[in-house]
């Protein structure tokens, strides 16, 4: 399985990462994009989304030996690795890292970070983790052309678009890592949201107009 943890700049994806390793056995894998391959002078999305195929296929090649892979720390939104164009050979669960906008707004500062566009990616990915149909554009726009958006781009929302979603905005590096690590697990149990392989398939042949 690709367990996806997304979320935008300075939510904690690294650190929610480094502390959940520890707590997860050796049938987990963790990864970030940076470590999967070299990072270009410029990260274009294009270049992002030909990356989580790269994950995708590492994930694929893991569960061949009944692993999984944690990919936290980049802001690699659900709707990207269910587009990657491998993406329908390997189950997906996705986790989104939230935070309310004083929080966010507090770290963005001590990072140095522009407030306005993060927090305005922060909204979006809020409103993915619901609606595939809201702004498709915020990722679709200048993509790798290999993505397979016709897969979730148009689709109302609906019972198969779920992941989880933590609010940490309480919560220290451990408690993230606690929280990441039990999700985990979790949607190992499909006990959390999953989306199986082929997902799209099977909602398109259950609904007459093809959604």
């Amino acid at each position: 399985m690709l367990l996806l943890v997304s979320g935008a700049s300075s939510v904690g994806k690294t650190t929610a990462r480094l502390h959940a390793r520890p707590l997860l056995d050796d049938t987990y894998e963790t990864a970030e994009l940076s470590t999967l391959g070299p990072i270009p002078a410029v990260q274009t999305v294009a270049w992002r989304q030909e990356r989580v195929e790269v994950a995708v296929r590492r994930a694929i090649a893991l569960e061949a030996a009944g692993k999984h892979l944690l990919l936290a720390g980049d802001p690699v939104p659900l709707g990207e690795a269910l587009a990657a164009p491998s993406a329908d050979r390997i189950d997906i669960a996705g986790c989104l890292l939230d935070l309310s906008d004083e929080a966010h707004l507090a770290r963005l500062a001590r990072r140095g970070e522009p407030s306005h566009a993060n927090q305005a990616f922060a909204a979006w990915l809020r409103a993915h983790a619901h609606d595939p149909g809201h702004v498709p554009e915020a990722v679709t726009n200048d993509s790798w052309p290999e993505m397979r958006w016709d897969r979730w781009v148009g689709r109302p929302p609906g019972p198969e678009w779920a992941m989880t979603v933590l609010d940490t905005s309480a919560l220290g590096p451990e408690e993230v890592g606690q929280a990441v690590a039990s999700w985990c697990r979790q949607a190992v149990a499909r006990t959390a949201p999953v989306f199986p392989a082929g997902w799209f398939k099977e909602v398109r042949e259950g609904n007459p107009d093809g959604l």
